[in-house]
């Protein structure tokens, strides 16, 4: 590991020349691509020169600790050295994480998909739930939401609904919300007081730029229809509404939130794009744990990532054996607690693998 430290500092350094050199500054594309891996690296590099530090530290103070003829100097150095010996592990731990290759995906918006699975109209009223729960996390967090699509029940539900999240680090915080979701509680039509289990299933996709994924024009049927709802007063007179199927993969997108065909269709693509991308980026960890391959499988109530039980204000997540009793907080998008566990637990499985 601190081979690959000693590496990483000259060539930080190297960086740091080069970002002065009047070529590199003359040409913006350049000192762009090597400012942002220059600002990726100062964290780490700053770290790595704060270990050197506290080991000389630790070392002079073992060296007093043992060999000062004074004793209240000795003392004093050895209770100096447990602690300094103690805040160089912990910045050793620090720097291991800090190694762990990042997701570069983490940064990106995403686009999230929320379908009813098992249960009707409740399945239906339940996925309205996810997506208020995660437009009003994406406004505590100052990002943008934008409607993409979806299909109603008229009873306040959602058959599916999707939409994208604009804002930093979006795609890094909502990823490990993908997965089948099951809620138990009394649905509103329900006489006897008796809980019902439905469930909904969450896809959260990258959002992805034209030049990471190219689509051969020719794969693509583009059909038109009239939008079902919101649109303004073009709705239900043309066919502003686009659905695209890329036919090789058997993929349909489909949009009806903007008012002119050419915004739906531009979305649609945006949409697409993530799918493809979605499925190089599975094809490419096909080697790596179920776990972090799956996204969805069948909705059906048993194949859960996280429980919402209303009646006991619990949300429990499976996959990290985490229970909380706010979830009526975190229902109206307080999921912060939620999203870094799932974080650290993440972070802790990548470091066991590295040790491995």
């Amino acid at each position: 590991m601190f081979e690959k430290l000693e590496k990483l500092i000259d060539y930080y350094n190297e960086i740091t020349n080069q970002l002065s050199e009047p070529e590199v500054i003359s040409n913006q594309e350049k000192y762009r691509e090597l400012s942002k891996e220059h600002s990726e690296k100062t964290e780490i590099v700053k770290k790595y020169l704060e270990f050197k530090k506290v080991q000389i530290d630790v070392k002079n103070l073992k060296n007093l600790s043992e060999n000062e003829q004074d004793l209240e100097l000795r003392e004093l150095a050895g209770s100096e050295y447990a602690d300094a010996d103690i805040l160089l592990k912990k910045i050793e731990e620090e720097l291991k994480v800090l190694l762990i290759p990042k997701d570069p995906n983490d940064t990106k918006d995403c686009i999230v998909e929320v379908r009813a699975g098992t249960g009707g109209d409740e399945a239906a009223l339940f996925a309205s739930d996810l997506y208020r729960m995660y437009t009003r996390y994406a406004e505590r967090a100052g990002w943008k939401t934008e409607l993409i699509d979806w299909n109603d029940t008229g009873l306040g539900g959602f058959k599916e609904v999707i939409f994208s999240l604009k804002g930093t680090g979006a795609y890094g915080a909502l990823k490990f919300e993908s997965g089948v979701h099951r809620v138990q509680r009394v649905p509103t039509t329900e006489a006897q007081g008796r809980v019902h289990t439905s469930a909904a299933t969450v896809a959260v996709l990258p959002e992805v730029e034209d030049v990471e994924i190219e689509i051969n024009p020719a794969d693509l049927q583009f059909d038109t229809y009239r939008a079902g709802g919101k649109g303004g007063q073009n709705v239900n007179k043309v066919e502003t509404a686009v659905r695209i199927t890329h036919k090789p993969s058997g993929i349909v997108v489909a949009c009806q939130q903007e008012r002119s065909q050419f915004q739906n269709r531009e979305r649609a693509m945006k949409m697409l794009r993530s799918k493809l991308y979605e499925i190089k980026e599975q094809e490419q960890k096909a080697s790596m744990s179920a776990q972090r391959r799956s996204m969805v499988k069948s909705g059906d109530r048993s194949d859960k990532i996280r429980t919402y039980n209303f009646p006991q204000n619990r949300l429990t997540d499976h996959r990290i054996s985490l229970t909380l009793y706010n979830l009526n907080e975190i229902i109206d998008g307080k999921l912060d607690d939620v999203i870094e566990q799932l974080k650290l637990a993440d972070r802790a499985e990548k470091l066991q693998e590295a040790s491995d």
